[in-house]
C-alpha cells in the first residue's frame, strides 16, 4: 500500500506528500507493505535525516490505524547516475533502522536499473510497466511493449538481488490535442475535452503480459516465484476474467 510520497518543497525541502487515506479498518489477516514514492529530484538534497523521519512516520501510521504486524515496507524511486550515491546511502541507514524494528527492506527496480549495482535491499521488486513514452501519440503500447523490454532482461541473469515482479493491468485514457499529450484521464470531469481532441486508450492486454513473464522466466525464473499484479483496483479487475488470473499466475 502507498503510503505517502516524498517530494521537494518550495524551499528545496524533501517533505511527505499524497498521504494514504484510510477509510476503513485493515482486515487482520491482511498483510500490508508500506510503500513510499520518493521523487528523484529529492536524492539530489541533504538525505541524511530522512530515513529515520520516514521510517517513523511509517510507524505511526500503522499505529494510528491498527495497521497490524508489518514485516516489510517498500521505497520506490527512479534514481539514477547521478543520484545513486546518495541513493544508496539512504537505503542503507533505512535499512539498518528498519532491522532494528524487525522489518525487512525492499526496492522497486526499474529495466534501466537492472544493469547497475542493486541497491542495499532485502530485496527487490522487477517493475514491468511504463516501458514508453505515454506522452507521444505515436507511441501505442507505453505500459507494455516487449521491444523495448527485451535489451534490458539480459542484466537479469547476473542480478544478485532476489527479485519478485509486478506486471501491469491498469489502462490509461490520455487526452492528445492537435498530437500534443494533454493528460491521462483518470475520471470523465478530471480533463477539459475539447473537440477534435483525440483519446487514446493504452492497456496491456493479456497475450503480452504473459510473453512478457516468459521472457523474465528465461533469463531469471526465481524472479517470477512471487508475481505481483498491478494495480488491483475494481476497474482494473474487472477487465480480466478469473481464468486469466490463473493463466497469468500459472503460466
Amino acid at each position: 500500500m502507498r503510503y505517502f510520497d516524498v517530494v521537494v518543497d518550495d524551499n528545496g525541502e524533501p517533505m511527505p506528500n499524497a498521504t494514504v487515506r484510510f477509510r476503513d479498518s485493515i482486515p487482520p489477516q491482511l498483510e500490508i507493505i508500506p510503500t513510499v514514492f520518493i521523487v528523484n529530484d529529492c536524492m539530489k538534497k541533504d538525505v541524511s535525516d530522512l530515513p529515520e523521519k520516514m521510517l517513523r512516520r511509517i510507524l505511526q501510521m500503522n499505529e494510528t490505524h491498527h495497521v497490524g504486524k508489518v514485516k516489510e515496507i517498500q521505497i520506490d524511486c527512479d534514481w539514477t547516475g547521478s543520484t545513486r550515491k546518495t541513493f544508496f546511502s539512504f537505503m542503507e541507514k533505512l535499512k539498518t533502522l528498519a532491522k532494528e524494528q524487525g522489518i525487512r527492506l525492499s526496492s522497486t527496480i526499474r529495466l534501466h536499473q537492472l544493469s547497475q549495482t542493486p541497491p542495499p535491499a532485502d530485496r527487490g521488486v522487477l517493475m514491468m510497466y511504463n516501458t514508453g513514452d505515454f506522452t507521444q501519440l505515436s507511441c501505442e503500447h507505453p505500459i507494455l511493449d516487449m521491444r523495448d523490454v527485451k535489451p534490458y532482461l539480459p542484466a537479469l541473469r547476473r542480478y544478485k538481488l532476489p527479485l519478485s515482479t509486478a506486471y501491469p493491468l491498469y489502462r490509461w485514457k490520455i487526452v492528445f490535442r492537435n498530437g500534443r499529450y494533454i493528460g491521462i484521464l483518470h475520471t470523465d470531469d478530471e480533463l477539459p475535452v475539447l473537440p477534435g481532441d483525440s483519446i487514446a486508450i493504452r492497456q496491456p492486454e493479456l497475450s503480452e503480459i504473459l510473453e512478457a513473464k516468459e521472457a523474465v522466466s528465461k533469463q531469471q525464473a526465481r524472479a517470477n516465484d512471487e508475481v505481483i499484479l498491478f494495480d488491483l483496483n475494481n476497474s482494473n479487475i474487472t477487465r480480466f476474467k478469473h481464468t486469466d488470473y490463473e493463466e497469468i499466475l500459472n503460466h
